[in-house]
């Protein structure tokens, strides 16, 4: 999946996958989250908020189940 470099002292990139639904967060420490079940919708408000972090943590973070790729 390709990753979009963002503006955030935290998320290094996200990357999105609409056909699987799926959520790729690499943080600044290089570990890289993968979430399922996120709609289209709360990637597109993820990436249009002016704190991707705080939307990351209020929306992402304990709503959808991950695994950790990297």
């Amino acid at each position: 999946m390709e990753r979009k470099r963002v503006n955030s002292s935290q998320i290094r990139s996200i990357g999105y996958d609409p056909s699987r639904q799926s959520l790729e967060i690499e943080l600044s420490n290089g570990s890289i989250l993968e979430y399922a079940s996120v709609s289209p919708e709360v990637h597109r408000r993820l990436m249009a908020a002016p704190s991707i972090m705080s939307c990351y943590r209020d929306t992402i973070e304990d709503e959808f189940t991950f695994q950790r790729i990297r």
